[in-house]
């Protein structure tokens, strides 16, 4: 056996025992494994977590929108135990679409594909215009732009019956024209981008089945 194959052995058989020495300090990892937490050093104070959980605090979902301590947070939080589910910043996004459909709608005289977010009496109201309207031979035109500002102004919950009450602020942006028998403007400019300011009341039965709101007021 010449000197490099048994030089080539020894270097094999120290690198086998330096493996072993390792692994039976170390152990073995499969795949990641986070690493241990460090002690603190001496006089310098423990790394605090990045993120803590502290029970009963603040309901964000509520506090983004209203104050703490107001009685439409009460309200709020009173819906939320009546039925968990409720969350309201989607609540919020469904109302921003619900005022340019329903808006839309009036403004066309075409209700029946948002009857059934209408309350009984603003129903009736809007049927009312829109009936008058076309008495007079008027037909409005109407394009919504968008939508400026959209405010959660109040909130109530009534305990007994369980129906919430929930009143939003709209001020929309849309060109609107109103035309006579014959088609001639009498009201209005198609170029023109006019505010429309709008105070709506939603209402709905927590914990009943049907997960609609409904507009139930209207002002401004």
């Amino acid at each position: 056996m010449n000197n490099a194959l048994i030089q080539l052995l020894v270097l094999a058989g120290v690198a086998i025992f330096l493996i072993l020495k390792l692994r039976s300090v170390l152990g073995t990892r499969d795949g990641f494994e986070k690493p241990p937490a460090l002690p603190p050093e001496e006089g310098r104070p423990a790394a605090r977590q990045e993120f803590q959980v502290i029970e009963g605090g603040a309901d964000q979902d509520i506090t983004d929108h209203v104050a703490a301590d107001s009685e439409a947070a009460k309200a709020l939080i009173a819906m939320k135990a009546a039925e968990p589910s409720f969350v309201l910043t989607p609540f919020l996004s469904g109302a921003r679409q619900a005022y340019e459909m329903i808006l839309m709608a009036f403004e066309r005289g075409e209700l029946d594909p948002v009857r059934a977010f209408l309350g009984d009496e603003v129903e009736a109201s809007f049927d009312e215009v829109i009936k008058a309207r076309e008495a007079r031979g008027l037909t409005v035109e109407a394009n919504f732009i968008g939508l400026k500002e959209m405010v959660l102004q109040d909130a109530t919950f009534d305990k007994v019956t369980g129906f919430a009450e929930l009143t939003v602020r709209f001020v929309g942006e849309l060109t609107s024209v109103v035309r006579d028998k014959s088609g001639t403007i009498i009201e209005g400019d198609a170029k023109s981008v006019k505010r429309q300011r709008d105070v709506w009341v939603f209402a709905r039965k927590m914990g009943a089945d049907d997960p609609n709101w409904q507009l139930v007021a209207t002002g401004d």
